[in-house]
C-alpha cells in the first residue's frame, strides 16, 4: 500500500527532479572555473584570466560577489569624448560616362543593311537601290572593291581596294565585326541587282529573337553536292543575327585561309556551316523569308502571282528603270494595304461606338480625325465663309463680295468633284449622280482639324432603268491637315550688328526730333549693337542750293547734338539726288557703301523703333534663307478716332486706336548679300525696262527675283503714328492702289467713320 503510494508520487515528481538536476549539471559544465584568490582581510577577488590584450578576462563563480567599489564602476560607465580626425580624401577618380544613354544601357539599333556593288554598277543600280531603300532604313552602306572613284552624292561607300569577290566578302564581314557589331542586332546583306522591300525586311527582323543564331535567306545546294548543308543565295539577300556573327568572329581568319570557293555567298555559307553548324533557312518559327525570281524583260505591273506580291526581295533586276518600277508597284501595294487597315479600324470604331454611353454620338466624324474646335467664348467662334462657283462672300479687303479666283477657285472645284465621286461610290450601281449646280457652299478653317465644307448640290439622279430626276443633296467634307513637319532653320543669334536705314525727304523733317528721342532711349543709352544711318533725299533744285540753303541743316545739327551727348555713337548720313524717290534706287546706294554681310533694317522716320523689335529683326532675317517684312501697328487719325475727345498721351494697341497696316511694305529686314543677289537677277529685266526701278518696291523684288522665304507677320513692337503718305503716281498700278488703300484704312475704323457721317447728316438736316 505504502509502496504503491510512493511509486505514484515518484512517477509524478521524478521527471521534475531529474530535469532540475540535469539543468544544474549543464550550467556548471558551461562555466570556466578559475582559482579564487584568498585575501588576508577575508575579501574575495574576482575570478579572471589574462587575455591576449593584457586585460583580465574570465567568469566569476556563481557564489562570488564583485568587490569593485562604486567609484571605479562609475568611471567605467562615464562617456568619453573621442577627438574627430578628418579623413584625408583621395582625389576622385574620373568616371567615364557614355555620350548617349543608349550606349550605357547597351541598347542597339535593329537593322544594318550592306549592299554589295561594283565600279560598273554603283552609278546605275547602286544609285537606284539607294533611292528606293535609304529613306526607309537607318543605316545603308555600300561595299565595293574599287578605289579612288567619284562617289555618288548621298551614298555612304566603303572601298576595300581589291576587286576579288571572296576577299571583298571577307573584308565586308570583318568591317561589320570591327565597327558595327556592338550597335546592331541584325545584319542584312544583298547585291545591287536585287530589289529589297525595306519595310517588310524591318518587319521580319522585328519578330525574330536576337539571341538565336539565324542565317536566313534563299537556301541553295553547294556546287558539286559534296558538302552537307545549304548556303544562302547572295542575289536574294540574307539576314545574319548578331549572335551568329559573334560566334563566327574567332574563325574568320581560318575561313579566309582554308576555304576555297568561286562565289562569295557560297564561301560565307561554308564558313558559317563549318564553324557554327548553322544552315541557311527560309523559315523560322512561322516567319517566312519570301523571295521572287524575276524573268528577263518582265514588267512588274503584269506580275500577279502570290509569291511576287509577298516577296521581300526580287532578283535579278536588269536596270534602274526596272528597279523604280518595282519600287512603285510595292509602294502602291503597301499604300493600299494601309488604306484597307484604316477602313477596317474605322469600321471597328463605328461598331464599338454603338454600345458606348452616348451611342454613335461618341464617335467623331470623320473617324480618326481630331474633334472640332470648341470655342470658350463668343470671340473664339470660327467664322463660316459662304461661296458659290463664281463668287465668295468674304474678301481680304473687307468687301462683302468678290470674284472667286486663283487657288480658291481651284479648291472649290476640287471639293465639288470629290463630293460627286464619293456619292457615286456610295450609291452605285443602283443610282448614278451627275452635278447640275452648286446651290450653297460654306467653308471654315478649323485649326485642329483642317478645312471643313458644307455643300448643297443640285444633282441629276439616273437609276438602272434610265429614269432621271433632279434632287438637292447636302454633303459634308473635310480636308484634314496633313502631317506637320518641322522645317529646319539655320542658327541665328541676337548679337548681329544691324544697320537702321532712315530715308528722309523735305516733308519728313518735322518727325526727326521725335524719332531721335525714341531711338536714343532704346539704342544709344542701352549700347545696343545698332548703327543709325540717315539717307537725305534731295530733288535736283534742292541739291543745287545745298551750299546756300541746306534743307537738312537742322537735322544735321540735331545729329551732332546727339553725337556730343553720346560720345561712343556716330550717326552717318548719305545724300542722294533724285527726281523720283524709289526704295530700290536708295538701296543701290546704301548697298555699295556697306560690307556684303551687313544686316539692314529699312524703316520710316515715323516708326518707333525699340529693342524688342531689333532683336526680332535679327532672329527673323536669315542670310541666304529668309527676309522679314513686318506689319507695323499704325494709329488712326486722332481727329477721327477721338472725335470731340481729348487725345491720349499714349496709344494702346486696341482696335479702336489703330490697325495693323497690311498695305504698307516700307519696313524690311534683310542681308546685303541677299539684296545683291536679287538685284543681279533683276538686272536683265531692268536693261529692257528701266521703269522697273521706280514701279517695283523691295518686297516685290524679293518675291520675283529671289528664291528666299519672304516672311511677313504682324509686329506689335513696331508702332507708327498716323501720317498721310504721298503715293507716287509713277508706281505700278498695284503698288499705287496699295498705297491709296492704306491711306483710306488708316483714317479710322468703320464704326468711327460711320458715326462721323451720321453726325454730318444730322447737322445738314437741321
Amino acid at each position: 500500500m505504502r509502496f504503491s503510494a510512493f511509486n505514484s508520487v515518484l512517477r509524478s515528481v521524478g521527471p521534475v527532479v531529474i530535469g532540475i538536476s540535469l539543468g544544474f549539471t549543464l550550467s556548471l559544465l558551461s562555466v570556466n572555473w578559475t582559482e579564487e584568490a584568498c585575501y588576508l582581510d577575508g575579501g574575495e577577488g574576482e575570478d579572471a584570466t589574462l587575455g591576449h590584450d593584457g586585460q583580465l578576462r574570465g567568469a566569476r563563480k556563481p557564489n562570488s560577489i564583485s568587490t569593485i567599489n562604486d567609484a571605479e564602476s562609475e568611471e567605467d560607465l562615464e562617456p568619453r569624448i573621442v577627438p574627430y580626425k578628418q579623413v584625408q580624401q583621395s582625389p576622385p577618380k574620373k568616371v567615364f560616362r557614355a555620350k548617349y544613354i543608349s550606349t550605357e544601357l547597351g541598347m542597339r539599333e535593329r537593322l544594318f543593311v550592306g549592299i554589295l556593288t561594283s565600279k560598273n554598277t554603283i552609278n546605275t543600280l547602286g544609285v537606284a537601290v539607294n533611292r528606293t531603300i535609304s529613306h526607309h532604313l537607318d543605316t545603308v552602306i555600300f561595299f565595293t572593291g574599287m578605289r579612288n572613284r567619284k562617289v555618288p552624292h548621298g551614298m555612304f561607300v566603303v572601298s576595300h581596294g581589291d576587286e576579288r569577290p571572296i576577299w571583298n566578302m571577307f573584308q565586308n564581314i570583318k568591317y561589320v565585326l570591327d565597327r558595327h557589331i556592338a550597335e546592331y542586332d541584325w545584319f542584312y546583306f544583298s547585291q545591287d541587282d536585287a530589289y529589297a522591300e525595306a519595310d517588310r525586311i524591318k518587319a521580319l527582323v522585328d519578330h525574330l529573337s536576337i539571341d538565336r543564331e539565324i542565317y536566313m535567306g534563299r537556301p541553295e545546294e553547294f556546287i558539286g553536292g559534296a558538302m552537307q548543308g545549304k548556303y544562302c543565295h547572295g542575289g536574294f539577300g540574307y539576314v545574319l543575327s548578331r549572335t551568329l556573327l559573334l560566334r563566327l568572329q574567332p574563325y574568320l581568319e581560318n575561313c579566309r585561309n582554308d576555304i576555297l570557293s568561286t562565289r562569295p555567298d557560297e564561301w560565307l555559307g561554308r564558313c558559317i556551316i563549318d564553324y557554327t553548324s548553322t544552315n541557311c533557312i527560309s523559315e523560322y518559327q512561322g516567319l517566312q523569308y519570301h523571295h521572287y525570281e524575276l524573268g528577263k524583260n518582265s514588267d512588274p505591273s503584269n506580275e500577279q502571282s502570290e509569291p511576287f506580291k509577298k516577296a521581300l526581295t526580287v532578283h535579278p533586276v536588269s536596270d534602274p528603270e526596272q528597279m523604280y518600277r518595282l519600287h512603285r508597284y510595292f509602294t502602291e501595294v503597301e499604300l493600299q494595304k494601309t488604306y484597307d487597315e484604316i477602313a477596317k479600324l474605322q469600321a471597328e470604331i463605328k461598331n464599338v461606338s454603338v454600345v458606348a454611353f452616348e451611342g454613335n454620338r461618341s464617335a467623331q466624324w470623320p473617324v480618326g480625325i481630331n474633334p472640332p474646335f470648341e470655342p470658350k467664348s463668343r470671340f473664339e467662334v470660327l467664322k463660316w465663309e459662304y461661296f458659290t462657283e463664281e463668287e465668295i462672300y468674304s474678301c481680304l479687303d473687307g468687301s462683302p463680295k468678290c470674284e472667286l479666283r486663283g487657288t480658291d477657285r481651284v479648291d472649290v472645284a476640287d471639293v465639288i468633284e470629290v463630293a460627286v465621286v464619293e456619292l457615286n461610290k456610295k450609291y452605285k450601281p443602283v443610282l448614278h449622280l451627275k452635278k447640275q449646280q452648286l446651290i450653297n457652299g460654306y467653308r471654315r478653317f478649323d485649326p485642329v482639324r483642317g478645312m471643313e465644307y458644307t455643300l448643297d448640290l443640285q444633282l441629276e439622279v439616273v437609276n438602272q432603268k434610265g429614269h432621271s430626276r433632279s434632287i438637292a443633296k447636302r454633303v459634308h467634307l473635310l480636308r484634314p491637315l496633313s502631317r506637320v513637319e518641322i522645317i529646319p532653320m539655320p542658327y541665328v543669334t541676337e548679337a548681329t550688328r544691324i544697320h537702321v536705314i532712315i530715308p528722309l525727304t523735305l516733308q519728313d523733317r518735322s518727325l526727326v526730333d521725335h524719332f531721335l528721342e525714341v531711338f536714343a532711349s532704346n539704342a544709344f543709352e542701352t549700347g545696343d549693337n545698332a548703327i543709325l544711318t540717315f539717307l537725305f533725299i534731295y530733288d535736283p533744285v534742292e541739291a543745287q542750293q545745298v551750299n546756300q540753303n541746306d534743307i537738312f541743316a537742322g537735322v544735321k545739327a540735331q545729329i551732332s547734338t546727339y553725337e556730343h551727348k553720346y560720345p561712343s555713337v556716330k550717326v552717318p548720313w548719305i545724300s542722294v539726288k533724285t527726281e523720283t524717290p524709289s526704295q530700290i534706287k536708295f538701296m543701290d546706294v546704301i548697298s555699295k557703301k556697306h560690307p556684303v554681310d551687313s544686316l539692314f533694317f529699312l524703316a520710316n522716320v515715323n516708326t518707333n523703333v525699340n529693342l524688342e523689335f531689333l532683336n526680332r529683326c535679327r532672329m527673323n532675317s536669315i542670310n541666304n534663307w529668309q527676309v522679314f517684312f513686318p506689319v507695323h501697328f499704325q494709329d488712326f487719325n486722332p481727329d477721327v478716332a477721338y472725335h470731340n475727345q481729348q487725345h491720349p498721351a499714349a496709344v494702346d494697341l486696341v482696335k479702336d486706336a489703330g490697325h495693323f497696316d497690311r498695305g504698307s511694305f516700307e519696313e524690311a529686314c534683310f542681308y546685303n548679300t541677299d539684296y545683291m543677289a536679287a538685284r543681279s537677277r533683276m538686272a536683265p529685266d531692268v536693261q529692257e525696262n528701266e521703269d522697273l526701278l521706280e514701279t517695283l518696291d523691295i518686297f516685290d523684288m524679293f518675291l520675283k527675283y529671289s528664291g528666299l522665304h519672304v516672311f511677313r507677320a504682324v509686329e506689335p513692337a513696331l508702332h507708327q503714328q498716323y501720317s498721310y503718305r504721298a503715293c507716287n503716281p509713277r508706281l505700278s498700278e498695284d503698288l499705287y492702289h496699295r498705297c491709296v488703300q492704306s491711306n483710306m484704312e488708316g483714317l479710322g475704323s468703320r464704326s468711327q467713320l460711320a458715326m462721323l457721317l451720321f453726325e454730318q447728316e444730322q447737322g445738314n438736316s437741321t
